[in-house]
């Protein structure tokens, strides 16, 4: 009878257990399929990153994880933009809210070195971030400039960069997309696809 008894209890048990915890996840209901790891707490016997999930909780939990802000922030910008996308080359006439927005105000920022001392094709990368304010953190970073160039040539593309990213800063972002950027860095590749032999009279 003892056996009977205590075989009743630990199915009681099981079952009470097996009831809070469906209805913890139905109240809190996680879904792990992005994430690498499972769901972790402190007792666990690895940490959760960035930050540990409270014992406190009511079933289990991920901790907060600081979420890309949708965008992947790399940007191509023509001296000569194609027709279809003129439109994206005009700065916006209000504070900039979205990636979209960031993006057409660089490209309306840009101004190529004259067409007699320029290269037609030349690339440059630059790297940098913007503050919370608008401003530029440090001065931009040259990553890539095309091979076999001579230094006058990239040095004359690097203050064109400079210059035309200056005359343009402070940008006016919107508190959040100020908030969102700051300390993001931004790869912007020029790319100068004038037809230079025309413009400067050459062959």
């Amino acid at each position: 009878m003892l056996r009977h008894a205590s075989a009743f209890l630990v199915i009681v048990t099981a079952s009470a257990a097996l009831a809070t915890t469906a209805e913890a996840q139905r109240r809190h209901p996680v879904d792990a399929t992005p994430f690498a790891h499972a769901p972790c707490s402190v007792l666990s016997n690895e940490p959760c990153t960035p930050s540990f999930c409270s014992v406190f909780n009511h079933g289990p939990c991920i901790p907060e994880i600081d979420y890309p802000i949708g965008q992947n922030l790399q940007l191509t910008i023509q001296s000569v933009p194609p027709q279809a996308d003129a439109a994206k080359y005009q700065k916006p006439d209000h504070d900039l809210d979205t990636i979209g927005d960031l993006f057409a105000a660089l490209r309306a920022c840009w101004s190529p070195p004259p067409a007699d001392d320029a290269r037609e094709g030349m690339q440059m990368s630059v790297l940098f971030s913007f503050k919370r304010s608008g401003e530029i953190i440090a001065a931009p970073r040259v990553t890539y400039s095309t091979r076999e160039v001579p230094q006058q040539t990239r040095d004359l593309y690097r203050k064109a960069i400079s210059a035309s990213l200056d005359a343009c800063v402070p940008l006016k972002f919107t508190g959040g997309l100020g908030g969102a950027l700051a300390g993001r860095p931004i790869m912007i590749r020029y790319v100068d696809n004038r037809d230079l032999g025309k413009q400067s009279g050459k062959p």
